[in-house]
């Protein structure tokens, strides 16, 4: 129970320090829609989405209004396309991806996840077929996003399908140069990826998840800082172990805003509620940064030396107070990196604070990995294989979710600008070193076997 003076604090939270749930997610399952026919398919997902979601942006929108709390993204997560529509090709699969836009538009969510395929063992026809279409798929469309799963700690990493991955950014970055290859933002490549993320490029439905089922993403960069920023005013000598109590204290009253908003959602909708995922989500606007918050304790600038120390502490306060918050803590819940969606961020990889072999140790204790970041149009898709399968290799040995949302900008090299507008930000486009070394190792394939430690748990 929160006191007064606790929830007076979270009014200020919603006043004036950008707290907001970022997403609330209804998470679809469609293998009730398989079908040998492609039109019977897309007639199927289409019915089953709008079934589902036709009342969910009315009652978010409702339920904002009643507690004068945003909920700014209102999103559709399905069950993997690769295995709905297996029997299809990859044109086949794009028309299908064409059925799940036209659902989003139907129903008025902003986007929906779950282009997706499971190879980290192994493709199969259906995964095959899906990769194929990934280019297509995200660049005739607005509001799909897609992601692919190449690794985990139980199977090791698939590097005949993290080459694949490469060619299909590559591809993708193409199909969209008119607008700096964004195409590849709806695009995440992963390790590990859990089952009930309700964020963004990675969403999907997991398999053994419900018919249906309502998750919360609750964002708050800029609530962290600010409290951080008042704690130190008053008291200038705290020491780290006291701003990480801090922290989960704050991350506490964050998650008990998610979950309340989410519940009532999923009471309205006659759906269960599954998980409140507390990730420090940030946005472009100043404020709401997590880049401003290594600032806060200390750091010139994120990318300096201690960068991997201050992430660690606040990725862990993070996870214990919304362990402490609730028992429905889920999804990736730490701290994303994403650089052009983080105004602070992209200023310090402009500026030389932040390189890609930073951002990398980095990610050894976030929430994701390698996110948003522009990098020159000409890198090669060995390349891009190469850094997807380093960035895979800390997840799988560090048994965590890590990804990479890489976006090779064409016709720019590094130092020039991307811009994609909205919520992605802008940033400068980061230099990959020795990319022009031709890379025997990742050209091999096959199979990095699984270690050791997975095989006797």
């Amino acid at each position: 129970m929160l006191s007064d003076r606790e929830i007076l604090s979270t009014l200020e939270m919603l006043k004036n320090e950008h707290l907001d749930v970022r997403t609330v997610t209804l998470g679809i399952n469609l293998f009730t829609c398989v079908s040998h026919s492609l039109k019977r398919l897309r007639s199927n997902i289409r019915k089953k989405i709008f079934t589902h979601a036709k009342n969910l942006v009315a009652t978010c929108n409702a339920i904002e209004d009643k507690y004068g709390i945003p909920v700014v993204n209102k999103r559709i997560a399905v069950s993997p396309i690769a295995a709905v529509g297996a029997p299809f090709a990859a044109d086949e699969l794009v028309e299908v991806a064409k059925t799940l836009d036209a659902a989003a538009v139907e129903v008025d969510v902003d986007f929906i996840g779950g282009f997706s395929a499971l190879v980290e063992k192994g493709l199969a026809s259906g995964d095959r077929s899906l990769i194929h279409a990934i280019p297509k798929a995200l660049c005739e469309t607005e509001r799909v996003c897609a992601s692919v799963n190449v690794a985990s700690t139980r199977a090791g990493i698939n590097i005949d399908a993290v080459l694949m991955m490469g060619n299909v950014i590559r591809k993708t970055a193409e199909l969209s140069s008119h607008r700096d290859g964004i195409g590849c933002a709806k695009l995440c490549v992963f390790a590990n990826i859990p089952q009930d993320i309700p964020f963004m490029a990675g969403a999907y439905l997991g398999i053994g998840e419900a018919e249906a089922v309502i998750n919360v993403g609750v964002s708050g960069p800029g609530v962290i800082k600010k409290a951080i920023d008042r704690a130190l005013e008053s008291n200038p000598r705290l020491d780290l172990g006291q701003l990480s109590d801090l922290i989960k204290k704050t991350a506490y009253k964050v998650t008990r805003v998610g979950e309340l908003i989410g519940r009532e959602v999923a009471e309205k909708l006659g759906i269960p509620f599954g998980v409140v995922d507390l990730s420090l989500a940030p946005t472009p606007n100043v404020g709401d940064s997590v880049g401003e918050i290594f600032q806060s304790l200390g750091l010139a600038a994120i990318g300096v030396p201690g960068t991997t120390a201050a992430l660690a502490l606040v990725t862990d306060a993070v996870k214990k107070g919304g362990a402490f918050a609730s028992s429905k803590v889920g999804g990736l819940s730490g701290a994303f990196i994403p650089v052009s969606e983080d105004l602070n961020i992209a200023e310090a990889a402009g500026s030389g604070f932040l390189n890609i072999e930073k951002l990398e140790a980095m990610t050894s204790v976030c929430s994701v990995g390698l996110d948003m970041i522009a990098i020159p149009g000409d890198t090669s898709e060995a390349c891009i294989a190469a850094i997807i399968a380093d960035e895979m290799a800390i997840g799988v040995i560090n048994k965590k979710t890590t990804a990479a949302r890489l976006i090779p900008v064409p016709g720019k090299k590094a130092g020039d600008r991307a811009y994609f507008g909205g919520l992605l930000g802008e940033a400068v486009i980061i230099p990959i070193n020795n990319s022009g070394i031709p890379n025997r190792f990742i050209l091999r394939g096959g199979l990095i076997p699984a270690p050791i430690h997975s095989l006797t748990n």
